[in-house]
């Protein structure tokens, strides 16, 4: 006899927004089942791999309210100013910027958002799922899923059969269910690869984050916290670094030796944080933009990558999954609770409602921005370089950015 289970939400993967997904609706007295293909590893002693997240000042209530927050293996670095800057190579940035400052928010806002290592949120989740009565992670897990008007089974080979009420593809850009449910999408290509690594400096970082517009795409760095074990005897300042390069240019760069890749690095981010040192691996990713053209179907919901995908630009991407499943939960928790169908057409219909607009929102800025200052025309240069002026000088503009950023617009 296989065994069955009846719960009331199954959540299709266990990555950042998945995973988060699932801890906050099993800590909100919803029964959840999580189901990833990859295995779950044992995370106990990770090695420094150089990737982060910004999780946004909103973005943390989910982390927070889902009990994960707390189970970080290591304190989050706040991000307390971002400077934005527009420049070339190899050459001092212009002298027209923009600062934001968290202060000028508000006296309660916090920092903008905290820098979270991706090693660490893996071992919190890991953990945290584990310790949690109403939720049960199948992983690695492969299952058929079945959707009606009155329910769904999801049938997990060599596993137990899952009875639910709904079902959430959290699987990524390429969710199979999505495409299951038939759900096109619209995708913006971008020719540019997004290199991430991590590099620790001889300078303070003073919790200030940059961005700084090139003409292959914007480069980011990131303050991140001190680290025992990114170099031998531990590096006391790093930063995360973000760099967009058009796609030819960012597979010859990502061939280089670590002295030279540290100073293409060094000649894009100037010599504010002093002397630099490569810690940790590289990444690269090919970039582009999604949008699903609905987020909902019978018993379906899209969340995080499944429903889009953005360019890194303003750091958005993962902190918009975050908020649909901010989102979806509150709609679940408060339907279980008054005893109501939690894949009802009514609730899901309200979840897109909610979502869709800001992710449309969103995209269609970072895509904006991208384009925007992705170009070494001087009309266009002289141009954003008067904007990014002209918005430092207006606090109700600069405070609506802000709030925006940090998801509490």
């Amino acid at each position: 006899m296989r065994e069955e289970l009846e719960v009331d939400v199954c959540v299709m993967g266990a990555g950042p927004v998945g995973g988060s997904l699932a801890c906050r609706l099993a800590s909100g007295g919803v029964r959840t089942v999580v189901i990833d293909r990859a295995p779950l590893a044992p995370m106990a002693h990770p090695a420094f791999d150089g990737r982060a997240y910004a999780i946004a000042s909103g973005s943390r209530q989910l982390l927070r309210d889902s009990g994960l927050w707390d189970k970080l293996p290591e304190p989050a670095n706040p991000i307390l100013d971002i400077r934005v800057s527009d420049g070339r190579i190899g050459r001092p940035a212009s002298p027209l910027f923009l600062h934001f400052d968290h202060r000028e928010v508000g006296a309660d806002a916090g920092p903008f958002g905290w820098m979270v290592e991706a090693r660490g949120l893996r071992v919190a989740l890991n953990a945290h799922m584990a310790s949690l009565p109403l939720l049960r992670v199948l992983a690695p897990a492969t299952a058929r899923v079945a959707r009606s008007a009155e329910g769904v089974v999801v049938d997990v080979a060599d596993g137990p059969i899952v009875r639910c009420a709904l079902v959430v593809a959290a699987e990524g850009r390429q969710s199979p269910l999505r495409q299951e449910a038939g759900i096109p999408v619209t995708r913006l290509g971008y020719d540019q690869t997004g290199i991430v690594c991590a590099v620790s400096h001889a300078l303070p970082h003073n919790n200030v984050a940059l961005e700084h517009f090139l003409p292959a795409g914007p480069f980011a760095a990131l303050p991140m916290a001190p680290s025992a074990d990114a170099r031998e005897g531990g590096a006391p300042h790093v930063s995360a670094i973000v760099w967009t390069e058009r796609t030819a240019m960012a597979e010859r760069i990502l061939a280089l030796d670590d002295a030279r890749f540290a100073r293409e690095i060094a000649r894009r981010l100037g010599d504010h944080l002093g002397a630099i040192q490569t810690v940790g691996r590289r990444w690269s990713y090919p970039l582009s933009a999604m949008l699903a053209h609905r987020y909902v179907d019978t018993r379906l919901a899209l969340a995080g990558d499944a429903a889009h995908g953005i360019h890194p630009i303003a750091g958005q991407g993962l902190n918009l999954g975050f908020r649909d499943a901010i989102a979806l939960a509150d709609l679940t928790i408060e339907a279980v609770a008054a005893g109501q169908d939690v894949g009802s057409p009514a609730l899901l219909n309200r979840y897109q409602r909610m979502r869709r607009p800001d992710n449309v929102a969103m995209l269609a800025m970072t895509d904006g921005l991208d384009r925007l200052f992705s170009s070494d025309n001087p009309t266009l240069r002289l141009a954003r370089d008067v904007g990014i002026a002209a918005v430092h000088r207006m606090p109700r503009l600069k405070r609506l950015f802000m709030r925006r950023a940090m998801g509490l617009a």
